[in-house]
């Protein structure tokens, strides 16, 4: 009787098991799935709204001053980056004048931001630093803001909701982007996707700083250096002639837009202009 009684308890416990066992496998695992589905979902939805929808903005006055404080940050932050190579280069180069020889420290930097702005040396002396200072400086805030309402139609583009791209930047490599639509049949080229609006306006100053298209914009800028003037949007935007297919028109627009927006371009109605 005994044996019986055992065979069967243990015939029970064994159902017990395998039901919950079954259980665990058809209800828990499955909630842990939809939790992690809906987490991932949630994580999305806050990636995208970390781009506010100006659309939506129904003053235009409120539109624009939002646009524009909302890439403020990120323009400031890259060009404090900038004015502290270009503060190190100055440094080394007045190392040099003085008769000192640079440490291997300051060469491997130098050779850092010298690929950082695709500027190709075999040596550093004074005469290269001083063009490799033409090329490390930096981009004034109003122009970069102009021209980022102008390329997203005040961030309305699907470029920069989809691909933070606010400069309109290309890539060349099958998937780097977004496929535009409107392009031209046997092109390749795909509009950029960028991780963050910092990573999108780094790549927007050192493609400005380094291309051969904007040499002339670097020459602009170099000469208000030499005259102990701050670079200005409104001079330097000639040095974009290349930056569109349509060139002067494109020209004609920035500057009618820096004209018309310039009450947005102070931040806080301030009665300093953003340079």
């Amino acid at each position: 009787m005994k044996a019986g009684r055992v065979a069967r308890v243990t015939v029970s416990l064994s159902l017990v098991i395998v039901t919950f066992i079954l259980l665990k496998v058809l209800f828990i695992d499955s909630v842990k799935t939809e939790q992690g589905t809906v987490g991932k979902l949630i994580e999305n939805e806050q990636a995208m709204s970390l781009i506010p929808d100006f659309e939506s903005i129904s003053s235009v006055s409120e539109k624009k001053q939002t646009f524009f404080n909302y890439l403020r940050p990120s323009i400031r932050h890259q060009n404090a980056i900038i004015m502290d190579e270009r503060a190190f280069l100055q440094r080394s180069l007045q190392h040099l004048i003085d008769g000192l020889v640079l440490t291997d420290a300051e060469l491997y930097r130098i050779e850092e931001i010298a690929n950082k702005y695709q500027f190709s040396s075999r040596s550093f002396n004074e005469k290269t630093l001083q063009e490799l200072l033409v090329r490390t400086d930096i981009i004034p805030e109003s122009m970069v803001l102009i021209q980022a309402a102008n390329e997203t139609g005040w961030g309305s583009s699907r470029f920069a909701k989809q691909g933070l791209n606010f400069f309109g930047q290309w890539c060349f490599r099958k998937g780097c982007g977004l496929v535009p639509q409107s392009r031209t049949s046997g092109k390749s080229h795909e509009v950029a996707k960028f991780d963050s609006v910092e990573a999108s306006v780094a790549s927007y100053m050192r493609n400005l700083n380094s291309n051969a298209a904007y040499s002339l914009l670097r020459s602009i800028r170099a000469d208000l250096r030499a005259q102990g003037k701050l670079p200005a949007a409104d001079q330097l935007v000639y040095g974009l002639i290349n930056y569109s297919e349509r060139q002067e028109a494109y020209i004609d627009e920035l500057l009618e837009m820096l004209r018309q927006n310039k009450r947005y371009l102070v931040e806080n109605h301030e009665e300093r202009p953003s340079v």
